[in-house]
């Protein structure tokens, strides 16, 4: 199984839908975990507030923390490696990282052209639609 570390930055909960207004892009990045979950992908999440331990305790982390401040947070660890900082990433992306397809995201192609020849009236052949 793949495994998904998130480290946020101090707040007071991870949604986005605490506090006087709801943070829309927070929203989408939970629902974003909550559906690569559902993908059998192992995903933990971290809050500096709340578990300091989990960003002293992971060198990578810690290591970004010393190097750039806070202002370095969220940071994505995938594989052991920080994959993404800064910003919280598209579910394309989370995606990628999980090693899993997005349903939907590859085009199909049909299996036969749809450029067939013609019969004209006359029984002749015609330059297909295309």
């Amino acid at each position: 199984m793949k495994k998904l570390l998130v480290y946020d930055p101090a707040m007071c909960c991870s949604s986005g839908v605490c506090g006087p207004s709801v943070d829309p892009l927070l929203s989408r990045f939970s629902a974003d975990l909550e559906w690569l979950s559902g993908q059998k992908v192992g995903v933990t999440r971290y809050n500096l507030s709340q578990e300091p331990k989990a960003f002293a305790s992971n060198s990578l982390v810690s290591a970004a923390l010393k190097k750039e401040g806070p202002g370095c947070l969220p940071l994505i660890v995938a594989d052991g490696k920080i994959v993404s900082k800064k910003k919280y990433p598209s579910r394309s992306q989370l995606a990628a990282w999980a090693g899993i397809p997005l349903a939907g995201s590859k085009p199909t192609v049909p299996a036969a052209s749809c450029c067939v020849p013609k019969k004209t009236p006359k029984g002749r052949s015609a330059k297909s639609c295309c």
